[in-house]
C-alpha cells in the first residue's frame, strides 16, 4: 500500500536539515564528480549572460551557484536558496569574498523574492515540492517579464542505473518496501515529462520544453567508494538505515557483487537519464 502525498514540505525540510543534509555533506566530493556534467548541461541550456541576476533553487553546498557567479561576473548577481542550514553554511564558506554571490536558507516554494531575476536555475533541486504547480507559480513571480527557467531533473527510476542497479541488488535481502506514490516529492517525482510540462504551464510559464539528456554518471573511482555511496546516499540508503544489521550487511554485500560487474579498473559509471527543462515567463 502506498502512502498519501504530503500536503506541505515539512518532511523534506526535516530530512535535509537532518540525515539527508549530513550525508550529502559527507559525500560532496564524490557527488560533484558525478553531478557536475549534468549540471553543466542545464547551465548550457540556461545560457546565462554577463550582468544577469540568477536564482539557484535547491543550491545545496553551492557548486552551481559558484559556476553561475563566474559567468554573470561582477556586474551580475547569483542568489542560492536551499532549505538545509548545513548545506547553506558550507556554500557560504565556499563563496567567501565573492560580492556577487549570496545564499539564503528558505523554502523556495513559498519564500517571497524580489521580482528582479533574469533566470531561475536548478540542478536537481525542484523535485521535492509538495505542490509543484503552486511552487513554480511562486517562483515565476521572482522573474522579470521574459525571464527564463532552466533545470535538470531525473527521468524514471528504472532508467537511472546509478540508482536502480544497487537498489535491485539489495531488495531481495531487505524487509518488504512500500511502493511510493509515483508523483510523491523525491528524486524521481518529475519522471513523467508530460506532467512536468503541465505543471509549468499551470504555473504560468510559456515556451516549455522538456528534452531528454542521457549520459553515464562517473563519480566513483573505486568499488569501495561506489558501494559506500549507494549505501549512504542512493535511494536504497533509507531502507538500509532501518533494516536489521544482518539484513543490512547482506544487502550491502549484494550491492558489492553487482557493482563489481561495472568496474572496468578506471572507476564505476552507471547510466544517468535526465530531463533538461526550459521555459519562459511570458510577462
Amino acid at each position: 500500500m502506498s502512502a498519501a502525498l504530503p500536503t506541505d514540505n515539512a518532511d523534506q525540510i526535516a530530512f535535509w536539515n537532518g540525515a539527508g543534509g549530513e550525508k550529502w555533506l559527507r559525500s560532496t566530493e564524490r557527488l560533484e564528480r558525478g553531478l557536475t556534467p549534468l549540471g553543466q548541461a542545464a547551465i548550457d541550456a540556461a545560457a546565462p549572460k554577463a550582468g544577469e541576476r540568477v536564482l539557484d533553487i535547491g543550491c545545496g553546498a553551492g557548486p552551481t551557484s559558484l559556476k553561475l557567479a563566474e559567468i554573470v561576473g561582477p556586474s551580475g548577481e547569483v542568489q542560492g536558496v536551499d532549505v538545509s542550514q548545513g548545506l547553506i553554511g558550507a556554500a557560504q564558506q565556499r563563496a567567501a569574498g565573492r560580492a556577487n554571490l549570496h545564499f539564503t536558507v528558505a523554502d523556495a516554494s513559498a519564500a517571497s523574492f524580489d521580482r528582479k531575476f533574469d533566470l531561475l536555475f536548478s540542478r536537481f533541486g525542484v523535485m521535492f515540492f509538495a505542490d509543484p504547480a503552486a511552487a513554480f507559480a511562486n517562483l515565476r513571480r521572482a522573474l522579470k517579464p521574459g525571464g527564463r527557467l532552466a533545470f535538470v531533473c531525473w527521468r524514471a527510476f528504472k532508467e537511472n542505473g546509478w540508482a536502480f542497479v544497487p537498489f535491485m541488488a539489495a531488495v531481495p535481502h531487505l524487509p518488504p518496501i512500500a511502493r511510493p506514490e509515483p508523483n510523491a516529492p523525491g528524486p524521481f517525482a518529475f519522471a513523467d515529462g508530460e506532467r512536468v510540462q503541465g505543471i509549468l504551464r499551470q504555473a504560468g510559464f510559456a515556451d516549455v520544453a522538456v528534452r531528454p539528456f542521457d549520459t553515464r554518471m562517473a563519480g566513483s573511482n573505486t568499488l569501495d567508494e561506489a558501494v559506500n555511496f549507494s549505501s549512504e546516499v542512493g535511494p536504497v540508503s533509507r531502507v538500509l538505515a532501518e533494516a536489521p544489521e544482518e539484513k543490512r550487511q547482506a544487502a550491502i554485500g549484494a550491492i558489492r557483487e553487482t557493482l563489481k560487474k561495472y568496474d572496468d579498473g578506471a572507476g564505476i559509471a552507471l547510466s544517468a537519464a535526465c530531463w533538461i527543462v526550459t521555459a519562459r515567463n511570458p510577462g
